[in-house]
């Protein structure tokens, strides 16, 4: 590790003081290490999957502090490059770092583009779901004071409610985001990875509904 990717290392994490822990700067290192994983078996440039990844998610916490007004993938994009900046990357690597983490967001209409990019969106979509991505949900919905599962609602009421609400469930998430990740993977590895995960969470989320509805 270069003494540069060390600072940038040290000055991230202090964009993660007081974050929530659904995402926090573990969150972080496991797409880190997930990115590396696709990144060698795609080919990708590892230097700069390695600087987005760890550089991601740094306008996050400001965006759960003003409940998701700002793109923090935007946002978070031009933060970085002011980072690199500051530790003299060239302008050629600034831009295909910024790239990667404007278009990592699930919800924004900026598209992968480079093998990077699309291999930092899967790193970071693979965190959202199978167990690791059921757990993050509930904790982000604990972190609203949501609740446990709204027995009462069809799914296209629960899909009409709001996020960042007392309505902004797990299973909303589920049916907002999380079930539609697998047909969204960029790379041969994020689809097999998605394939496992995405099956262990749809029957997760199956058995909850039975067990809330006390059938089982």
């Amino acid at each position: 590790m270069d003494k540069s990717f060390k600072k940038i290392l040290a000055e991230t994490k202090k964009h993660f003081m007081n974050s929530r822990g659904s995402h926090d700067f573990d969150h972080v290192e496991r797409v880190l290490k997930m990115a590396l994983h696709i990144g060698k078996k795609e080919k990708a440039d590892l230097e700069i999957l390695k600087l987005a990844a760890i550089l991601h998610d740094v306008q996050r916490n400001d965006a759960d502090k003003k409940h998701g007004k700002i793109d923090h993938a935007i946002s978070g994009a031009e933060v970085a490059g002011k980072i690199l900046r500051k530790y003299k990357y060239d302008e050629k690597t600034i831009a295909a770092v910024h790239h990667c983490i404007a278009a990592h967001r699930f919800r924004n209409d900026i598209k992968p583009k480079t093998l990077e990019a699309k291999v930092l969106f899967d790193a970071d979509k693979l965190d959202s779901i199978g167990a690791i991505g059921v757990g993050r949900a509930f904790l982000f919905a604990g972190e609203l004071k949501a609740k446990l599962h709204n027995t009462k609602m069809s799914d296209d009421k629960i899909l009409a409610t709001k996020e960042f609400s007392k309505e902004d469930t797990a299973y909303r998430e589920f049916l907002v985001k999380l079930r539609h990740i697998k047909s969204r993977m960029q790379t041969k590895e994020g689809r097999k990875l998605a394939k496992e995960r995405h099956s262990f969470m749809v029957e997760f989320f199956k058995r909850m509904k039975k067990e809330m509805d006390g059938l089982i």
